[in-house]
């Protein structure tokens, strides 16, 4: 059964790298993000689950068609036979890479295709976002991702400060659309053209101005 994708929540790489253990296992691939912890008990001391614990909290793109969203496949120079392309040993589910009296069909979707595995979505771009609290003068610097909107930037932001409701979010006098992001606000991330200039992308981040709103006549 296909999942609606349309609410799932964006995610930066730094975020699914922490997730590296057989225990609490995140993949990313094809753009999407992808928790594989129960496939990992699974398939717990079977020598198919070793290349997936390798790259546990990293993308795996490349083990896959990205037009199809199915495993490569390759032709094996020793048989000639279309196979699937696993460059780290077998994987679970793909099965028996070459004619054999054991072989049998996989009775459910391989995990690659399993929707219930699907967590949300690799962003395209993490960019850094700078955050005043105009009453204290207090400022974090925060990595959110390009797709994400004010909103939902407010809670990443509650790590720094709980009530950010009370504050009015500001960008150069104006108050941001909360359910727009921040390019859709007018603030768009400018490290490229930084960079073409040769400046560090650093040069200069994006503030947002917090204004408690019971100083904001």
């Amino acid at each position: 059964m296909e999942r609606d994708e349309k609410n799932l929540e964006y995610f930066l790489p730094s975020e699914v790298v922490v997730h590296n253990k057989p225990e609490d296992c995140w993949v990313s691939y094809l753009g999407r993000v992808y928790n594989l912890t129960d496939l990992c008990k699974s398939w717990k001391d079977r020598p198919e689950i070793k290349p997936i614990l390798l790259f546990a909290g990293k993308d795996i793109s490349h083990w896959f068609d990205d037009s199809t969203g199915d495993i490569r496949h390759h032709v094996d120079p020793r048989t000639g036979a279309l196979v699937p392309y696993c460059p780290h040993g077998p994987i679970p589910d793909v099965g028996i890479p070459e004619p054999s009296s054991t072989w049998r069909p996989l009775d459910r979707l391989p995990w690659w295709l399993d929707t219930k595995y699907l967590i949300g979505k690799l962003t395209k771009n993490p960019r850094p976002c700078r955050i005043i609290n105009m009453l204290t003068t207090k400022e974090a610097t925060i990595w959110v991702c390009e797709e994400e909107t004010v909103r939902k930037i407010q809670e990443r932001f509650a790590f720094f400060n709980s009530n950010y409701a009370d504050y009015l979010w500001k960008s150069d006098d104006k108050i941001l659309d909360l359910d727009k992001t921040l390019t859709e606000n007018g603030i768009p991330d400018e490290r490229e053209l930084f960079v073409n200039c040769g400046l560090p992308d650093d040069f200069y981040i994006p503030s947002i101005l917090c204004y408690y709103k019971d100083s904001v006549k």
